[in-house]
């Protein structure tokens, strides 16, 4: 038996607390006020057109430093939360809250949000440069100031050889990469980007999704809507799906997967033709197959965010 003097007893304690700091340090045991604080909340909103309601009691919560996924069918809702959140359109009741301050009593948390909507916010007979010139200035930006922000955006989008150049003479991807450059000219702790790479080619569309990725690493805050599936998978941290002016599922992308998702497909291509099974046990399936058929291959498709997204909002069209 071992005899603990208060030497090894103090010993031991302070290496309890070593260890314990450095487990909360790892799983973020110990937040700063920023991490405390959610970057964005909706509360209860309502907003109404023409008696027609597009958000019934939404609410939602955004995480500082993540990106946000804000999905939905045509007419969920989506434009309607990211106008009001932008503060494009008053909200009818409820409260939105950026950094825990009220967007109705705190104008000024309206500068701390670059948006770079679906429809471009560009002037064409303009060249880059002064597009993020008069963009710059429309949130107070001037002198040094300006012109190193301006600098700066065009570089992070790739387009600094194209800074004197007219926009209307660019491209669908070098337009979408100038409107995103627009939106981060003054420098936002949030960012809104709705539909960032409709109607460009891979090439910019991969760029954009770089570009996204070190706005993240940057720590900002990014609301991000999207018809593609595949992005909103790729990318988020957390996804929202709106349906009807409603929160309809939240969570991580594996979260709704679980949840929501179909069973995964085994296809099994043999002598016989081709079966299919949902099922979670692909190598019993297997296993009990190959007694009685001869399997000339086969495949294992998992559910993904495409079905998720069907199954709670329908296959029928939406005008």
């Amino acid at each position: 038996m071992t005899d603990f003097n208060f030497s090894n007893l103090n010993l031991q304690l302070l290496l309890c607390f070593c260890v314990n700091f450095a487990i909360l340090k790892i799983f973020g045991g110990f937040l700063t006020n920023q991490e405390r604080i959610p970057m964005i909340q909706f509360l209860d909103v309502f907003k109404s057109y023409d008696g027609v309601q597009a958000l019934k009691g939404l609410s939602f919560t955004v995480r500082s430093g993540e990106i946000f996924g804000l999905l939905g069918p045509n007419g969920a809702g989506k434009t309607t939360a990211v106008h009001i959140l932008a503060g494009i359109l008053p909200l009818d009741r409820g409260t939105v809250l950026i950094q825990n301050k009220n967007i109705l009593q705190n104008a000024s948390v309206f500068k701390s949000i670059g948006i770079a909507p679906q429809a471009l916010s560009l002037y064409t007979n303009l060249s880059a440069k002064e597009n993020l010139i008069f963009f710059g200035r429309l949130f107070g930006l001037s002198g040094e100031k300006l012109k190193q922000q301006v600098k700066k955006a065009l570089s992070f989008v790739q387009l600094t050889d194209q800074a004197d150049k007219l926009v209307k003479t660019f491209s669908g991807g070098m337009k979408r990469r100038l409107n995103l450059a627009a939106a981060l000219v003054h420098d936002p702790q949030i960012l809104i980007l709705d539909e960032p790479t409709v109607g460009v080619d891979p090439q910019s569309r991969n760029a954009i999704f770089e570009n996204i990725r070190q706005l993240k690493k940057q720590g900002r805050t990014i609301i991000y809507t999207t018809h593609y599936m595949e992005e909103a998978q790729q990318l988020c941290d957390h996804l929202a799906i709106m349906d009807h002016g409603e929160l309809i599922a939240f969570g991580t992308v594996r979260e709704l997967i679980e949840r929501y998702g179909n069973k995964p497909v085994l296809i099994v291509e043999t002598k016989n033709g081709v079966k299919e099974f949902r099922t979670n046990e692909a190598l019993g399936v297997l296993e009990k197959l190959k007694d009685h058929e001869t399997i000339l291959n086969f495949r294992f498709e998992q559910s993904n965010l495409e079905q998720v997204f069907l199954n709670l909002t329908g296959h029928s069209l939406r005008n």
